[in-house]
C-alpha cells in the first residue's frame, strides 16, 4: 500500500436525489473492543481517506469518489478547506484513531468535495454494504466534524444551484418538470410556483422538451424533458439561471 500523508485528507459529500428526497451517502464508523468485541461506538462519516504521498489533491477526492461509487466523470469540486485543530480531537475520534490508525496526526486538514450523482442509480453493492443514502433531514449521528461539513456543502449547493443548472446532475436524463420544480424546492428548502417556474424553464433554451411523455404512470402523462449541456455552454451568456 501506497504510504499516505498523515495530516492531509479529503471528504467528499455525495448528494443523491429521489422520491423528492435529497440525500447524502454515508458510512458506517464502528469500533469493537479488540478482547471483548464488544462495540464501543458507532456512528457515520462521509466518504474521506488520506492523501497518498505524490498525489495530486484532485485525483485523491476522484479516487475516493469512484471507490465508493464505481463512478467517474461525475460532479465533484471543492468547496472547503477544514483546518480547525481539534477536528479529530473528540474522545471517540481519538478512540478511532488511536485503535485503527495510530499513524494519523492529531491534526489533520481535510479539504472538502461536493459531488451530485443520481441516486436512483446509484446503490452501495456488496463490497460497501455499510454505506448507506440518508434523507439530508434524516441524518444519524456524525463522526469527527462532518454534520459540519455537510452543512457547508449544502449550503454551497444550494448557492451554485442559483447560478448554475448543476441540478441536472441529480435526475435522471429523462425528467418532467414536476420533477425538475421538486428538486429545486427540496434542495432550497423552500416552495415554488408552478407557473412562475414554468414560464422560467420555457425561457431556456438548454431544456429541451422532448416528442414523448411519462410512461407507466397511474396519472396524466406529463411531458419529458432533457437538459443540453452543449446548448447550455453556447447560451449561457444568456444568464437564464433559476434563481430563488
Amino acid at each position: 500500500m501506497d504510504a499516505f500523508i498523515n495530516n492531509l485528507s479529503v471528504d467528499c459529500v455525495i448528494f443523491g436525489f429521489s422520491n423528492k428526497t435529497l440525500n447524502v451517502l454515508l458510512t458506517k464508523r464502528e469500533l469493537k473492543d479488540p478482547d471483548s468485541g464488544m462495540v464501543l461506538f458507532t456512528d457515520f462519516t462521509v466518504q474521506g481517506h488520506h492523501v497518498y504521498k505524490g498525489e495530486n489533491i484532485n485525483d485523491a477526492a476522484s479516487r475516493v469518489l469512484k471507490d465508493k461509487t464505481g463512478f467517474e466523470n461525475i460532479f465533484l469540486e471543492q468547496f472547503y478547506t477544514f483546518g480547525d485543530t481539534d477536528r479529530v480531537l473528540k474522545e471517540r475520534d481519538q478512540l478511532w484513531i488511536k485503535k485503527k490508525y495510530p499513524m494519523i496526526s492529531d491534526h489533520v486538514i481535510s479539504v472538502g468535495y461536493c459531488s451530485l450523482v443520481d441516486s436512483s442509480i446509484l446503490m452501495p453493492d456488496t463490497s460497501h454494504q455499510d454505506t448507506v443514502w440518508f434523507p439530508i433531514d434524516e441524518l444519524p449521528e456524525l463522526g469527527f466534524d462532518h454534520a459540519k461539513m455537510i452543512a457547508m456543502a449544502l449550503d454551497f449547493l444550494r448557492n451554485k444551484l442559483r447560478h448554475e443548472p448543476i441540478g441536472f446532475e441529480l435526475l435522471p436524463e429523462k425528467f418532467t418538470l414536476s420533477e425538475m420544480q421538486s428538486l429545486y424546492e427540496v434542495i432550497l428548502g423552500k416552495s415554488i410556483d408552478r407557473r412562475n417556474f414554468s414560464k422560467k424553464v420555457a425561457q431556456m433554451k438548454f431544456i429541451i422538451p422532448l416528442n414523448e411523455k411519462q410512461k407507466g404512470v397511474a396519472h396524466r402523462a406529463a411531458q419529458v424533458y432533457i437538459f443540453s449541456k452543449d446548448v447550455y455552454e453556447r447560451t449561457k451568456k444568456d444568464k437564464l439561471i433559476l434563481s430563488y
